[in-house]
C-alpha cells in the first residue's frame, strides 16, 4: 500500500503549494493514513502529533460542550486541513475537537515538528494556513449565529444543505438521532421538522438517509 505522495501528486491535490521545496518536504515527510467511514481520527482530550491534509473523503469536526454534549462545527474535504489541529500541534496541547470520517477517507499526516519551519520558510504554506483560519472562522461565526438567532428549522435545513453539498448525489447517510446530537436538540424535534421538509418537497427521506431535492 502506498505510504506517501510524489511531489507531482502534492501539487495536484494542493495546488496552492507552489514552492518546489515545500512540495518536496510534504512528499518526504508526509505519511498516508486510511480511515473507514465512522472512524474517529482525532478525539477530545488527545494530543495531536500530526497535521492531517485531506487527500480524499470527508471529515466531520465537532466540539464538546461543557455539559458533555457534542456540537457540529464544519466539514473538511479534499485539499483542506483543520485549523484547530494547527494550534494543537504547534502548542502541543490537547485536542478540543473530535474528527470523524464521514466516508472512507485518506489523509496525509505531517509530523508536528515541521510546522514551525514551514510557516517561516514557505509563503504558500503560510497563506494556506491563514486562508484555512479565515474559512473556519467564518464557519464558526455562522454556527454561533445559527445557535443564537435562528430557529431550529433553519438550522436543520442549513445542516442538511451543507452535508448534502459535499456529496455528488446530495444524499446524507445518517439518522435522526445523529443529526439531533450534532445540533444539540431532541430527536423528536428533528424528526418532526424533517417530515415537514419532506411534505414541502425539499428532501426525500429514506431508511437512515436523507436526499436534498431543492435548495431554498
Amino acid at each position: 500500500m502506498k505510504t506517501t505522495l510524489s511531489t507531482e501528486e502534492v501539487h495536484q491535490i494542493f495546488p496552492n503549494f507552489t514552492e518546489p521545496g515545500l512540495q518536496q518536504v510534504i512528499s518526504n515527510q508526509g505519511s498516508i493514513h486510511h480511515f473507514k467511514e465512522g472512524d474517529v481520527i482525532m478525539d477530545f482530550g488527545g494530543y495531536v502529533r500530526m497535521l492531517p491534509l485531506i487527500i480524499s473523503g470527508t471529515i466531520k469536526i465537532s466540539r464538546e460542550a461543557d455539559d458533555g454534549s457534542e456540537l457540529f462545527l464544519y466539514y473538511l474535504s479534499r485539499g483542506e486541513s483543520c485549523t484547530m489541529t494547527f494550534s494543537c500541534c504547534m502548542a502541543d496541547k490537547k485536542s478540543e475537537i473530535r474528527a470523524v470520517a464521514e466516508e472512507d477517507t485518506v489523509v496525509l499526516g505531517l509530523p508536528q515538528q515541521y510546522l514551525d519551519v514551514l510557516m517561516i520558510r514557505y509563503k504558500s504554506w503560510k497563506n494556506f494556513v491563514m486562508l484555512a483560519y479565515d474559512q473556519r472562522m467564518n464557519e464558526l461565526i455562522k454556527t454561533i449565529d445559527q445557535v443564537t438567532f435562528h430557529q431550529l428549522d433553519k438550522r436543520l435545513y442549513d445542516y442538511i444543505r451543507r452535508s448534502a453539498n459535499i456529496r455528488e448525489d446530495k444524499t446524507i447517510q445518517t439518522t435522526h438521532q445523529a443529526i439531533a446530537a450534532d445540533l444539540n436538540v431532541s430527536r423528536e424535534a428533528v424528526s418532526r421538522l424533517l417530515k415537514g421538509l419532506e411534505k414541502r418537497g425539499v428532501v426525500e427521506l429514506g431508511r437512515n438517509k436523507i436526499k436534498l431535492l431543492v435548495e431554498l
